[in-house]
């Protein structure tokens, strides 16, 4: 079974990150939008459960993922199921989802920046998001099998630690802007 093992950062000044993650090799692709229309099950709260489905949109690409709940305290560690989905039948998959009981939640937009660092001798993406209505921040994530997450873990805080990067955000996107959209309610 594979795991997906990331940290998120928030960061301040996100030209001086990326000097530091270019003097490690690692350089920035262009920005893309990625759109994440997050939903609740009918039988069971995802927030309490820690887990996620979304439906995922870039570009002419989609994808349809539910995040398993977090195994760890420091970071967000989870089993990750991700199938592609053709996009002219977008509407038709939220249809479906709609008639199963599935709700939408809300949506999470991000422009997205992507790069890769190697470091000890594994390939980390390093993913550089400015997320509407919660910030910027920096992900940096490694793909493990059950045996070598630990493994996974060390590895990114060690990076994390080169990179300047200190209080780690272990909530999701989504519950930052749920938050967020709380707060300014009130």
């Amino acid at each position: 079974m594979q795991y997906e093992v990331e940290q998120k950062f928030p960061v301040a000044d996100m030209p001086r990150f990326e000097d530091r993650l270019s003097a490690m090799g690692g350089i920035a692709s262009a920005s893309r939008l990625e759109v994440d229309q997050y939903y609740a099950h009918p039988a069971r709260d995802f927030a309490a459960t820690d887990e996620a489905l979304r439906i995922r949109q870039v570009g002419t690409s989609a994808s349809i993922t539910h995040n398993g709940p977090n195994t760890d305290a420091t970071t967000k560690t989870r089993r990750e199921l991700e199938l592609p989905l053709e996009t002219r039948g977008l509407a038709g998959w939220a249809e479906l989802l709609d008639a199963l009981g599935f709700r939408p939640v809300a949506v999470v937009r991000k422009q997205r920046r992507k790069a890769r660092v190697s470091w000890q001798g594994r390939d980390v993406e390093v993913s550089l998001d400015d997320v509407e209505g919660v910030g910027q921040y920096v992900e940096l994530e490694l793909i493990a099998r059950s045996d070598g997450v630990e493994a996974a873990r060390r590895c990114l805080a060690d990076l994390a630690a080169q990179l300047g990067l200190a209080a780690s955000e272990r909530r999701s996107y989504l519950e930052l802007l749920l938050i967020h959209q709380a707060a300014t309610k009130l």
